[in-house]
């Protein structure tokens, strides 16, 4: 076997992928190893990947053929890929597209295949056989075209991806256009080109090919501006779900302010209005609310869902679906159930907690476009930051009581340790005269610190006219400091906010350390850096999670300089890398511009 010392990768049998942090070739074997494999563990030295069918098909969704994918393991690989490696991986691309959604002669819509035999087994399976209508010859299925998207679903899971070339809806049609410059400001803008590419490989010339799928780029990369320009070359009638209100209120200034769109032309579909107009935005905790039921009460299915009814209420040509990495269970329901309307997925990681990446890929659709976020940084498209963990070792009474904790009260007990405080005051004071956000997880610690560092509050239960308006005051640069909870982890447009610093999180979650880092990823004014830190419990659960968290801007291409609060008797906090731990930490390096 031949041996390459100076390539990073090891390839294993298993699919795992082993890749040399202190490597010359790390980050060029890094960006090609992001476009078909998952990241899965990022300590200070060697980061594992894995090569899964469904990362293997978003690849080939984005058009990355077997022979590239082999090309790339070869090119950075100390080995030779093992051949069941490399037979794995030119199944699994090959299983991408086998059989087809499409209409014939007829109109109607039906599953074909080249392979006969493979049809033959589909028709046999128990997954597909509720949504299979007949068969009209050895390579076509007459399929039911209310349950498109429920067949969908079982190819994925039993192993063969469908594409869709089934073809759309057309939609009410709207005269929409991006204007030239800002309403508001005066400002010219224009399509920036990795915004044009995605719009353009989303709308597919306006073939079946094109018209479903998701759009990953970075917080701050313009993803509303993308979202427009696929309405504007459309030209129709969009139904857009967001993950609050806010983002939703933003949605339509957006629209009002770069698009010909006038104020009756676009309404708010919330907990506080119901308009419907050619442009409706929602939310996705709205289509998801439940009438509660009296007790005795029958259930009766179609009520469940009472704002599902606005799927039908226009003729939507499309369907925008913001941050969908965060659509929640029951839309997913519904989504299966619109397969004819165009869908597009915005979202700047399809990482999901619940693990329904498959679900993202057969209703919404596959990965269409991707970015790396170095990349746009580098091209000053979004803020050059760099990462931070502070580490905090826990007094000797918090140790004692964390030792004796039950597991489920350890992580809170970690998160919201009031050691934090200190580090929290010296960074702020560091940051005096940035504009700084202190996010957190647990309501109780956020009231104590906001009481602290004398800065405004905002939860989950601020009024939104209250939100708003402190949003508008840290636009404006009347506000240098805020304390928000998780609700302010989507969709808050505070382009000269340059400080993120977080307290605590939502256990390990990668999605949420995502969005954190994209609060502060918007081009400052004055080029500015960006500083994300998170302050960590050494030798705690709070550890374990943050390093779980780091792991999607791992893959990024951001590594976290960690250092540790220098304790001693008369305490005066400061920030100071240990001595001897630098080989042992994560320290970022900025790209060459």
């Amino acid at each position: 076997m031949p041996y390459s010392p100076n390539n990073p990768l090891i390839v294993q049998s298993d699919r795992s992928v082993l890749l040399e942090v202190q490597n010359d070739r790390y980050e060029a074997a890094r960006d090609a190893l992001a476009r078909f494999a998952e990241l899965q563990k990022s300590p200070e030295f060697i980061h594992t990947y894995r090569i899964t069918p469904l990362s293997l098909w978003n690849a080939a969704a984005a058009g990355l053929s077997a022979d590239q994918i082999l090309a790339d393991l070869s090119e950075y690989a100390k080995f030779d890929v093992p051949e069941n490696v490399i037979f794995d991986i030119r199944e699994s691309i090959g299983r991408y597209g086998r059989v087809r959604l499409e209409k014939n002669e007829d109109g109607l819509l039906i599953l074909t295949s080249a392979d006969v035999a493979l049809l033959t087994e589909l028709t046999r399976r128990k997954e597909l056989k509720p949504y299979l209508l007949g068969q009209l010859d050895a390579n076509t299925l007459l399929v039911d075209p209310a349950r498109r998207g429920h067949i969908k679903q079982a190819l994925v899971h039993v192993g063969y991806p469908a594409e869709d070339v089934a073809g759309y809806v057309e939609g009410a049609p709207l005269e929409i256009s991006l204007l030239p410059a800002s309403r508001a400001s005066g400002d010219a803008f224009a399509l920036r080109h990795y915004q044009q590419d995605a719009v353009d490989t989303f709308y597919a010339g306006g073939s079946a090919r094109g018209g479903s799928g998701v759009i990953v780029l970075p917080c701050g990369a313009g993803k509303t501006l993308v979202g427009m320009a696929a309405i504007q070359k459309l030209q129709c009638n969009t139904l857009i779900l967001t993950p609050s209100t806010v983002a939703a209120r933003q949605w339509i200034r957006e629209l009002l302010d770069k698009t010909t769109i006038t104020e009756d032309m676009v309404g708010e579909y919330t907990g506080l209005t119901k308009e419907i107009k050619p442009i409706t935005v929602t939310t996705y905790q709205i289509m998801t609310w439940r009438p509660r039921r009296k007790h005795g009460e029958e259930f009766v299915p179609e009520n469940e869902y009472p704002h599902f009814g606005l799927f039908d209420q226009r003729d939507w040509g499309l369907i925008i679906y913001d941050e969908v990495h965060l659509l929640p269970a029951p839309v997913f329901r519904i989504t299966a159930e619109i397969q004819a309307r165009r869908r597009l997925g915005l979202t700047a990681t399809l990482v999901r907690e619940d693990n329904r990446e498959e679900d993202v890929f057969s209703l919404v659709g596959p990965k269409k476009y991707d970015v790396p976020w170095k990349d746009l940084e580098a091209q000053g498209w979004i803020a050059t930051a760099e990462c931070h963990e502070i580490r905090i070792s826990l007094p000797d009474d918090e140790r004692m009581a964390y030792a004796l904790a039950e597991d489920r009260d350890k992580y809170r007990m970690a998160a919201t340790s009031m050691s934090k405080i200190a580090p929290l005051v010296q960074l702020l004071s560091k940051h005096r005269n940035d504009q700084v956000l202190v996010i957190g997880q647990y309501i109780e610690q956020l009231e104590r610190v906001a009481e602290v560092v004398e800065a405004p509050l905002i939860t989950g239960s601020t009024p939104v006219r209250e939100r708003e308006r402190l949003f508008q005051l840290m636009r404006d640069g009347e506000l240098s400091r805020l304390v928000v909870s998780k609700v302010a982890n989507f969709a808050v447009d505070l382009p000269e906010v340059n400080v993120a610093i977080q307290l605590s999180g939502s256990y390990g979650s990668r999605q949420e350390e995502a969005q954190r880092l994209g609060r502060i990823l918007r081009p400052k004014k004055n080029g500015m850096l960006a500083h994300f830190y998170t302050l960590v419990t050494k030798d705690t659960n709070d550890q374990e999670f943050a390093a779980n968290r780091q792991l999607f801007l791992t893959e990024q291409g951001y590594r976290y300089e960690i250092l540790y609060a220098h304790e001693v008797p008369d305490y005066q906090p400061n920030l100071v890398a240990t001595p001897g731990d630098h080989a042992g930490s994560r320290r970022y390096e900025r790209p060459h511009a």
